[in-house]
């Protein structure tokens, strides 16, 4: 599904500084965009309407809100991302397009009415907020859980300008109309509405894209659910993934002595949030070497060895491609090493400065440096879990995934009882530990790449290989 990827190799087969910091710049936001465009638009809200919402609790009270709503958001669509995301590339593979429209238009309806039942039993007995707060958190749930669904389709398409603008029209208008409102009176709720004016008009806008690149023959279809479809594995990975992601917020937040009550059943970590918040918006320049260098490169490097098996090449051939593949990915990963690790080094020297001008306390700043460092592990493992993902390697990511999950939530309570002193050592060493064995488990799925493909062929439904041309080297 890596269409963006190939735009992006022709930019840089222009081979000029200017092609070479465009394509950078166009794939940091796409692969970031997401996650560093929703936390500096909703970090704008709140500091934007610090003057203008009275009391001032009601901004801590919307922060917190809108991170609830990103976390169960994600851990909800977290069950069908994967699932689905390997159903469009099948289809994608077989030049089926007619059936990918529908069968979106099915999963989006599947996902509004889990969505909207869970968040709506939920705001009805654990919320005795007023009837509109509820309202607007249950619309802004069921919004993120279907545009998380329709951003799958994004590294799909080759629009990748327009897609980079729709992200920056909608967290403006998120932003704009939540100030607006505010101004008029409308306080928390006027910031919620803002948001899911701002959620809504991605939604859409993607979807019409959608619409557009991929017409389809019926209305709706659940192809995505017959038996044959569903991955088991990608279900559990998808989940225990995003689980694990936030299961240190969690542990934070729910624990007494590092949280407090700030609305409803909801509780926040003030000492932890603020700095692992800020350490995701480092994750720009490393996100954009994984897109180009993994879903660009090695996905160009992939395709080519299992066109040569699948037209029965010789076996020199196969083994140069396979050569080439394993080099791009080592080289995607050590790109991503590197990049990362300067700005690691960047913000380890500055971070202190940048917290002060932007008017954090001095007191987050050893905090930020551990999570920093975490954040950044996390790109090196998402793009070896993306290329076990290409491998079909679903097992090893589903154990990578609960080894991430359940040694997230053992670190990051022990640092807990541990004290303060070891806040978001948790998060950083499950990372580091979850990369490490994910990376020799790679190797060895690398190594092994040749008995899983031609030993393993009905396993993976590859077509029958000429065996006397693929031996004739």
């Amino acid at each position: 599904m890596a269409g963006i990827g190939f735009e992006i190799r022709r930019i840089l087969e222009k081979d000029t500084l200017l092609s070479l910091l465009e394509a950078y710049g166009f794939a940091g936001l796409i692969s970031s965009g997401p996650w560093v465009l929703s936390i500096l638009g909703v970090m704008m809200i709140g500091i934007l309407s610090y003057t203008m919402v009275s009391p001032q609790v009601l901004i801590v009270q919307f922060l917190v809100s809108v991170t609830y709503l990103m976390a169960f958001s994600l851990m909800l669509t977290g069950i069908l991302q994967l699932m689905f995301t390997r159903f469009i590339a099948d289809r994608l593979f077989e030049l089926k397009k007619a059936i990918i429209l529908p069968n979106m238009l099915g999963a989006l309806c599947l996902t509004t009415l889990v969505a909207g039942g869970s968040g709506a039993l939920v705001l009805a007995f654990l919320f005795e907020q007023s009837l509109t707060y509820r309202l607007l958190m249950l619309a802004n749930f069921v919004a993120l859980c279907n545009l998380w669904i329709v951003i799958i389709f994004l590294s799909s398409m080759k629009a990748y300008r327009l897609i980079v603008g729709l992200f920056f029209a909608g967290y403006s208008i998120a932003v704009i109309s939540a100030l607006a409102l505010s101004t008029l009176g409308f306080g928390m709720d006027g910031l919620l509405f803002g948001v899911l004016v701002g959620h809504s008009f991605l939604l859409f806008s993607f979807l019409f894209i959608i619409v557009q690149t991929y017409p389809g023959e019926q209305l709706i279809a659940f192809d995505f659910l017959q038996r044959k479809q569903i991955f088991i594995s990608l279900i559990f990975t998808g989940f225990f993934f995003n689980l694990g992601i936030w299961a240190d917020k969690l542990i934070f937040w729910f624990y007494p002595d590092t949280s407090q009550l700030i609305i409803g059943p909801l509780r926040a970590s003030l000492i932890y949030d603020l700095p692992i918040f800020l350490a995701y918006l480092s994750i720009i320049p490393g996100m954009a070497v994984f897109l180009v260098r993994v879903e660009a490169d090695f996905a160009e490097q992939y395709d080519l060895f299992y066109t040569s098996i699948r037209e029965g090449d010789t076996l020199q051939r196969i083994y140069y491609r396979k050569d080439r593949m394993i080099y791009t990915a080592r080289q995607g990963i050590y790109e991503i090493f590197k990049v990362q690790g300067i700005t690691v080094v960047l913000l380890l020297l500055w971070g202190q400065d940048i917290l002060q001008a932007i008017g954090i306390s001095p007191l987050y700043v050893r905090l930020f440096y551990i999570d920093v460092v975490g954040v950044s592990v996390q790109v090196l493992l998402l793009s070896i879990m993306n290329v076990l993902f290409y491998l079909d390697g679903r097992r090893i990511a589903l154990f990578l995934s609960l080894l991430f999950l359940l040694s997230n939530s053992l670190f990051s309570w022990l640092s807990i009882q541990l004290g303060a002193s070891f806040f978001g050592y948790g998060f950083t060493l499950a990372m580091a530990l979850t990369s490490l064995v994910g990376l020799a488990l790679l190797s060895r799925k690398m190594n092994r790449l040749e008995y899983e493909t031609f030993m393993l062929q009905g396993a993976i439904k590859f077509p029958p290989i000429n065996l006397n041309i693929l031996f004739s080297a």
